[in-house]
């Protein structure tokens, strides 16, 4: 068994991208398991290399430079060293985390395009692209907006309407225009080279459709071969952009790599920076494992795209396996960084300062793994008290604090052990073979739930053994009882160590010992006779309500800010001409009566004097923000020649006008004195 291992491993994780701090949808999916995998690689004394590094190119830096009056480089360089940091803290592991925009990479990603380009694996075509006559440059699909052709969302992107999710390309859209002149833009025709990912379709239907439908993840798996039957196309490989690494190409003069292309040859350059003289050993051996922890976003991008990339340039090994995890949504809502509806790593660890294992905990025990997932601050608070407090944390120091108590800090000796004593250490050996199984499978959060089962067996035995009540009888089985105990306690310092770093070592200084390797972290003398322990103290602590409300009103605050904010800059609708608006018959009209419709909730028929014979018949949604008796006799603004429309039955012949604040409370627009019935709105 042992020689069909890899030789090494090389484990990346997805280079977040440096416009924004990082977030713990982006731990739960991505940078949690992978560091999980590593330093569980790590027990098992494998040579593994952990890369990662900043994705610093693209289009969205240049806009946040734009808008905050900084260059690009300014931009990255701020949210490379809050990324860098937070992960520090939070007990990421990486070998190195670099940046793309290093001149290690420029070198590396010009000379893997310029490899292709020299061996005619792209392919050059012209096109036409939208083009900002006024800026005179051409447009990035994120510098062009206008009306989704899908929802008629007027605010869309070129390349997606992120109000309805669909994706579109800039000539889509309805009213296109510029973002930086806010013209519209025209087409013009620009040059580019492409990757011809249809050339290499029958090759991807072997390798991951016939290749790896057993042992790549469902969600992973679908989605491939679900892009592979609609058929590939080529893709481009550069853009016409100030922000990237250059075309090493003559008369490519304005044109950058496209992000997608440079972004994952990140991981191979940022190993260059770590081994200089020994990277290659990590990207071109075949006695090598790669492995790609990303989110669902980048499962097309890194197998399917890198992977021909790598294919086509013929030096580099393959990846191994993408275990691709979903997402983690946040109160019930999707995390969105435009509406800093995210906790984010850098202010959680500020909040909960030396507890970022119970935030590893509960990411890792609410994993997305087969599907999206949520996260709760109540279900935060509840999983700390009820499982690692009273779980892990009163197990451990049951074990250590009775050991004080009865035997001066030292472990007892065993003096015999019972059926139930020998059957505990049985289960104890079968832990790491069963957990490791479940790592080796990118089952992170049942290997979580399997190492709970362990202290779960440690306080159902102290429970049944009772030795708070058997040193009065029996000294030596007490003693004995203990020394089980110890040693199920001493099994955590390694077994633990790739979940909750932090807690493993403290655990260690405890334990007066330092985690072994995998294998041997079920042995059941761990802790021989005799030695000596140090005080006890907690691993976890109990988390009030006070916390949790306080954060759970964060981002309720958000929540209310981003209604304001959208309340405030609601974007203005296309012109319309003069005579469009004469079309419209505005009248100040007086309730003279108001009543519920029967079955509904929010829905009013008031009869409203507009100075005609009869008054007029408008039904209106606003029952659940007025009394019907409270509306009689107050005079409202109508918009009068709407077409008939037929509403419950009731014949509805207009429109009330009204005005919507933040909170969405609705308010009548009257005039600012009694007027006549009937009068118009000049």
């Amino acid at each position: 068994m042992a020689s069909s291992l890899p030789k090494r491993y090389t484990v990346t994780a997805a280079l977040p991208y440096a416009n924004g701090p990082v977030h713990i949808g982006h731990l739960a999916g991505v940078y949690l398991p992978a560091d999980i995998y590593v330093r569980y690689l790590r027990a098992q004394q494998r040579d593994v290399k952990f890369i990662c590094g900043s994705d610093e190119h693209g289009v969205p830096i240049t806009i946040r430079a734009q808008k905050e009056g900084v260059t690009p480089q300014q931009v990255v360089d701020k949210y490379h060293a809050i990324i860098r940091d937070s992960f520090q803290d939070f007990g990421v592991s990486f070998d190195i985390y670099s940046r793309t925009s290093s001149q290690t990479h420029a070198e590396v990603a010009s000379g893997f395009f310029k490899k292709l380009y020299e061996e005619g694996k792209f392919i050059e075509q012209t096109s036409e692209q939208y083009y900002d006559e006024k800026a005179d440059q051409f447009l990035a699909d994120r510098y062009i907006v206008g009306t989704c052709p899908n929802c008629g969302n007027e605010n869309a992107y070129g390349d997606q309407c992120e109000k309805c999710g669909t994706s579109l390309s800039p000539t889509e859209l309805i009213n296109p225009r510029s973002m930086l002149s806010g013209n519209h833009p025209v087409l013009r025709e620009t040059r580019h080279w492409y990757l011809p990912l249809d050339q290499y379709e029958p090759w991807l239907r072997e390798w991951i459709v016939e290749g790896h439908k057993q042992d790549w993840k469902a969600n992973v798996y679908g989605q491939c071969k679900s892009w592979i039957d609609q058929g590939l196309h080529p893709r481009a490989v550069t853009r016409d952009l100030d922000w990237g690494v250059p075309v090493p190409v003559a008369g490519a003069e304005g044109k950058v790599l496209y992000v997608w292309f440079d972004a994952p040859i990140g991981y191979i350059s940022a190993t260059k920076d770590l081994l200089p003289d020994t990277w290659e050993t990590y990207w071109k051996d075949p006695e090598t494992k790669l492995v790609h922890f990303i989110g669902k976003d980048n499962i097309v991008f890194h197998c399917i795209i890198f992977p021909t990339m790598l294919k086509a340039h013929g030096d580099y090994i393959l990846p191994d396996n993408v275990p691709a995890n979903e997402f983690l949504n946040l109160e019930g809502d999707k995390i969105s960084t435009s509406r800093n509806w995210a906790v984010w790593l850098h202010e959680y660890l500020q909040d909960f300062p030396g507890q970022a294992d119970v935030l590893r905990y509960v990411l890792c025990a609410n994993a997305p793994e087969t599907k999206d997932n949520d996260f709760t601050w109540k279900d935060f608070q509840a999983r700390n008290n009820n499982e690692l407090v009273a779980n892990l944390g009163n197990f451990v120091n049951r074990a250590v604090v009775l050991t004080h108590k009865f035997f001066e800090g030292k472990v007892p000796a065993a003096v015999g052990f019972t059926p139930e004593d020998e059957d505990v250490l049985r289960q104890l050996s079968e832990f790491p073979a069963r957990i490791g199984e479940l790592i080796d499978n990118y089952r992170f959060r049942d290997a979580l739930n399997e190492l709970m089962n362990l202290s779960r067996l440690g306080n159902k035995y102290l429970a049944d053994q009772e030795p708070w009540k058997l040193i009065k009888t029996d000294e030596a089985r007490t003693g004995t009882v203990l020394h089980v105990s110890l040693q199920l306690a001493a099994a955590f310092v390694t077994l633990l160590e790739p979940f909750l770093p932090e807690a493993a070592a403290r655990l260690g200084r405890m334990l007066n010992t330092e985690k072994g390797t995998w294998p041997q972290a079920g042995r059941p003398d761990a802790l021989c006779a005799g030695h000596q322990l140090a005080e006890a103290a907690l691993l976890f602590t109990k988390i009030e309500d006070a916390t949790v409300e306080a954060q759970v009103q964060k981002l309720l605050d958000t929540k209310k800010a981003n209604e304001v904010a959208a309340a405030v800059s609601a974007p203005a609708k296309e012109d319309v001409s003069f005579e469009q608006f004469q079309q419209m018959d505005l009248r100040i009209g007086t309730i003279v009566a108001a009543e519920k419709v029967a079955k509904t909730k929010k829905l009013l028929k008031l009869s409203v004097d507009l100075g005609f014979e009869e008054p007029r018949t408008i039904v209106s949604g606003i029952a659940e923000h007025f009394l019907p008796e409270a509306l009689i006799g107050q005079q409202v603004q109508v918009l009068l020649n709407l077409a008939p429309r037929e509403i419950k039955g009731i014949q509805s012949q207009g429109m009330l006008l009204m005005a919507e604040n933040a909170d969405g409370v609705l308010s009548l627009m009257q005039p600012s004195s009694p007027v006549r019935p009937g009068s118009g709105v000049a």
